[in-house]
């Protein structure tokens, strides 16, 4: 027997589910397919929210830690791993429940369960119920990626689902990466009291981000302590009896590092291999992605793809708007396709790097003129008067109109004042029109005043 649906999620993360949210809006059979060992996706249970309550203990930990250069004196910090722990758990399970909930509430058809396509509208699941439907949308994520690397695939090395599960404080552990994972991990491996080292293949960390920026985010690493490497190419990871050896290339020399640990931070793959979209004519990008329209439709019409087994960005907000984008036009409703020239990104580390709209290499590449402006850190009060001198921020004005097209900042809480810009990207704004907004001394958000006086100065003499 085969059970048919309207709409059929297949995955139960951020953008699976809010696309069956969306879905049940207009249809009345949506179904959900799920099966992981637990409901909740990415995000939620190893992602966003495990991370970022983790990575916030730490900060707080650093600040107690360096108290003196506040005038306080703090005579013992240190990290409580098992309470670190339990509230990481209590944290996330207030999301995780509420997820679980909604899915388990009767709205939808929830199989717990994995699926593979066998049509182009149908699916067996893994105990041979076959589902056919007249909408899909695959929301499969991603996973860790294992590159060429001889030992990378030795069973004791970590990935961040380990580091982020930890509850004792390990000795040492090797940071393989420099995106936006490794970095993450690699901060707040050092501030709880692990000796860190982390190997980066590029150049610079981050290396998706301006060299400047990348910079910034390097010397604060390197001055907090951690063993930074970069410019590398690793050679193999070898299991010791006290932990771990990686050997790398690097400034034409072979070295080699060892750690109690290993964390193989080395980038994700779309989570798309078992899926068998080869039978319903599914086509894929060359990076293994699945290739999607601006309505996130693939090239079978009735199936849509959201979040990181799609892109073009790996971020959750995006899937939940892709998502619901998708639910939204299989329902006939017509909705704005989403401006990727508008997408928000923010890397979590200490200072944090967030960014928006156009890179200043998009737009040349675009041959779109433009101003640049720039203030440090260092020179403004309230991050002074915070101890967090790390960093600038950066605008991009339009030439002649000046309307900002993009804004880079890398500094204390960077990602809470991206919004600003993010707002000003996204409807069009001049630099001349925020000028008109209230700045208010002393705050951080004050800054973005500089760069954008900067900006309407050098059109008026233009």
């Amino acid at each position: 027997m085969i059970k048919e649906h309207d709409f059929i999620a297949i995955g139960g993360g951020s953008g699976g589910y809010n696309a069956a949210r969306v879905a049940r809006q207009y249809f009345d059979n949506v179904a959900i397919i799920d099966g992981a060992k637990e409901l909740g996706g990415l995000c939620i249970l190893k992602g966003c929210m495990p991370s970022k309550t983790l990575i916030y203990s730490a900060e707080v930990l650093h600040l107690a830690q360096q108290g003196t250069r506040f005038g306080l004196s703090i005579p013992k910090a240190k990290v409580d791993m098992k309470a670190l722990h339990e509230r990481k758990l209590a944290t996330i399970k207030e999301f995780t429940d509420y997820r679980v909930e909604s899915m388990e509430s009767g709205k939808f058809h929830l199989y717990r369960n994995f699926a593979k396509f066998i049509s182009n509208d149908t699916v067996e699941l893994d105990d041979g119920t076959q589902l056919k439907g007249k909408h899909f949308i695959i929301a499969t994520g991603s996973y860790v990626s294992k590159p060429p690397i001889p030992g990378i695939d030795l069973p004791e090395i970590w990935t961040s689902d380990d580091v982020l599960d930890l509850s004792e404080l390990p000795e040492s552990a090797i940071v393989l990466g420099g995106g936006v994972v490794a970095c993450e991990l690699t901060q707040f491996l050092h501030r709880v009291g692990c000796k860190t080292i982390q190997i980066q293949r590029s150049p610079h960390i981050l290396k998706d981000q301006a060299p400047d920026v990348s910079k910034v985010v390097e010397k604060a690493l390197i001055k907090e302590g951690v063993d930074l490497l970069t410019d590398t190419k690793l050679l193999s990871i070898s299991k010791t009896d006290s932990g771990f050896d990686v050997t790398f290339e690097h400034k034409g020399t072979q070295v080699t590092r060892s750690a109690k640990h290993v964390v193989n931070a080395l980038g994700r793959s779309p989570a798309t291999a078992s899926l068998g979209l080869e039978n319903a004519g599914i086509e894929l990008e060359p990076n293994g992605q699945i290739q999607t329209d601006k309505y996130q439709r693939t090239s079978n019409p009735a199936v849509y793809a959201a979040g990181d087994c799609t892109g073009p960005f790996e971020i959750v907000h995006t899937a939940v708007l892709q998502g619901e984008l998708a639910a939204y036009h299989a329902s006939g409703i017509e909705k704005t396709p989403l401006n990727y020239d508008h997408m928000l990104d923010v890397v979590f580390t200490n200072p944090q790097v967030a960014r928006v709209g156009l890179t200043e290499k998009e737009l040349k590449k675009r041959n779109i003129e433009y101003i640049a402006a720039d203030y440090p850190f260092d020179d403004h009060g309230k991050s002074i008067l915070m101890e967090a001198k790390h960093g600038f921020v950066r605008l991009f004005g339009e030439k002649p109109t000046g309307k900002i097209l993009g804004a880079e900042i890398v500094s204390k809480d960077a990602g809470e004042l991206i919004h600003a810009l993010s707002v000003a990207v996204s409807h069009g704004l001049t630099a001349a029109s925020l000028l008109q907004t209230h700045w208010y001394h002393p705050t951080l958000s004050e800054i973005i005043s500089y760069p954008l006086e900067d900006i309407v100065d050098e059109l008026a003499v233009q």
